[in-house]
């Protein structure tokens, strides 16, 4: 993946060091492995995003930038994907991670009536097949991701090595 793409909407590290609300990772922020854009660095970040994406917790974003720091994948691209799950793709999303969890550990989904009271009533019922579906689901979308994204970075490679060959060859 050309670096240029992911520089474009990458915030500049100067600004995230200079953020008050961020001061409290002190150090850590300036670590420049954090901002890095590398094939495996990308690869560890579009992983790491999406497996905090589909977690149903909240402080998904600071999960993202705790596994980043130890994982050492690009911190704003770790934290920019867990925004997958936003407002308005949570519902969907964490009702077909429940329903999947439903499937395969064999429960009967329960009718799930959407209204805060009802879901605080039937929390227990839900909660095991929603997190056994969502860390699954979770864990499967980084694996594809980590491995797109390695394919994908080493294909864009090779083939600007090529182009430059043959206008080498040409010239």
């Amino acid at each position: 993946m050309p670096r240029r793409i992911f520089k474009r909407y990458m915030p500049a590290p100067e600004k995230l060091r200079q953020n008050k609300s961020l001061s409290w990772l002190g150090e850590h922020l300036h670590n420049p492995n954090l901002w890095h854009l590398s094939r495996r660095s990308a690869a560890r970040a579009f992983a790491i995003g999406l497996f905090c994406a589909f977690l149903p917790i909240p402080g998904q974003m600071v999960v993202a930038a705790f596994l980043a720091l130890w994982l050492g994948g690009n911190l704003a691209v770790s934290v920019g994907l867990v925004w997958l799950t936003n407002p308005i793709t949570m519902p969907p999303i964490f009702f077909s991670t429940y329903k999947i969890g439903s499937w395969i550990l064999g429960s009967q989904p329960v009718e799930v009536h959407w209204s805060i009271a009802g879901i605080e009533a039937q929390i227990a019922a839900i909660w095991w097949p929603l997190l056994f579906g969502s860390l699954l689901c979770g864990i499967i979308s980084s694996g594809i991701a980590y491995t797109i994204i390695n394919r994908l970075w080493i294909w864009h490679v090779q083939s600007n090595r090529k182009r430059a060959l043959k206008r080498r060859l040409k010239s």
